[in-house]
């Protein structure tokens, strides 16, 4: 996918309401988000997409977290999965090839295997220490996400503990994206908080 967008936000339920959460953050003018919710229902988490891809603003993009089927039924944009969800290539014949597929790696090699997956873009995280996971993967760090997004061809997407202050020196490491999901949404503006990250990294 060319000119990934620089910011992914992610409405991550446990924040809040996903739908206005979803709203606040396209009203700072976020283009990609993905909405994320570990605690729902399929029919509570189905519902929010739909509620979501109804605001959505023209040309921008809402990835569904985990569930192909959800992501398919609801005609978003793509899905975002991690190590253990379903298949890549099982989500890839699902969703055809006309939508997005994100895959989630932890560390160098399993970057490089993510890189001859049919994914779009390859998450790298966590980055820094992260408090948005039960069970975090070992930090990463700018080193290794400079190693990574050198060795691989498509685009990468840093997550995990990424703020405002440290933003910088991961776009310079290479990451094409940054998912960011406590330092938007838990600001006390958070369309305000998107468009800080847009003053600085687009």
């Amino acid at each position: 996918m060319s000119e990934f967008p620089r910011l992914y936000a992610i409405a991550d339920a446990s924040f809040g309401d996903s739908v206005e959460l979803a709203r606040a953050l396209f009203d700072g003018g976020a283009r990609l988000v993905q909405v994320r919710n570990k605690a729902a229902g399929a029919r509570d988490f189905l519902a929010s997409v739909e509620q979501i891809l109804a605001i959505a603003p023209g040309g921008s993009q809402v990835l569904v977290n985990d569930r192909v089927d959800i992501a398919a039924i609801a005609g978003a944009a793509g899905v975002h999965l991690g190590q253990e969800d379903l298949p890549v290539d099982a989500a890839r014949r699902m969703l055809g090839p006309g939508r997005l597929v994100g895959f989630s790696t932890h560390n160098f090699g399993q970057a490089v295997e993510a890189d001859a997956l049919p994914v779009d873009y390859i998450a790298v995280g966590p980055i820094f220490q992260t408090s948005t996971k039960k069970n975090p993967d070992p930090v990463v760090g700018i080193a290794e996400l400079g190693r990574i997004c050198r060795a691989v061809r498509k685009p990468v997407v840093a997550i995990g503990g990424i703020t405002i202050e440290t933003v910088g020196p991961v776009i310079a490491a290479g990451a094409a994206s940054v998912a960011v999901i406590r330092d938007l949404l838990a600001a006390p503006d958070i369309s305000a908080r998107v468009r800080e990250y847009s003053r600085l990294i687009l």
